[in-house]
C-alpha cells in the first residue's frame, strides 16, 4: 500500500488535469493542503474548497483551463524528491523552473514554499515536486 500522501496527491492533480476535471478531490493531510494552497495562490487553481463527506473533509481543488480548448494551466507536474532518494539544495542551487514562470514547492524548516520564497528568505530545503 502507498502511504506517500505527495505522490497520492500529485497524481490525483495530473489525473484531473489530463481528464480536463473543474473539481478534483485529494487526500486530506496538511502537505496535500499546502500544496493546493501554494497552486491556487499561485494562480495554477481557481481556488480550494474543504468539503465534508461521511464526516471527512478534503480539500477539493478547482483547476484551471485556458481558452475554449480548455488547454491546462498544469503542463507537467513532476516529483524530484521522492522517498527513496531525497533531494535536498541549498539557497544558492534552488532551480527556476522555465525561467520562473513554473515553481518549484521546497520543504523548508519554514514549511512548504515555493522557490521564489525560498529564495526571498535566503533558505534551503528539500525539492519535493516542480509545476509548470
Amino acid at each position: 500500500m502507498n502511504d506517500d500522501a505527495i505522490a497520492i496527491a500529485l497524481t490525483a492533480i495530473r489525473n484531473g488535469n489530463i481528464r480536463r476535471k473543474a473539481i478534483i478531490r485529494i487526500p486530506a493531510t496538511k502537505v496535500a493542503e499546502r500544496i493546493a494552497q501554494i497552486l491556487a495562490e499561485e494562480g495554477f487553481a481557481r481556488n480550494v474548497v474543504k468539503h465534508k463527506d461521511n464526516g471527512k473533509e478534503f480539500p477539493d481543488v478547482s483547476l484551471r483551463y485556458l481558452g475554449k480548448k480548455e488547454d491546462p494551466y498544469i503542463a507537467v507536474v513532476k516529483r524530484i524528491s521522492k522517498p527513496g532518494l531525497r533531494v535536498y539544495s541549498d539557497r544558492r542551487q534552488i532551480p527556476k523552473i522555465l525561467g520562473g514562470m513554473g515553481i518549484a514547492i521546497s520543504s523548508t524548516s519554514h514549511g512548504l514554499i515555493t522557490d521564489r520564497e525560498a529564495r526571498q528568505k535566503k533558505i534551503g530545503g528539500e525539492i519535493s515536486r516542480h509545476t509548470w
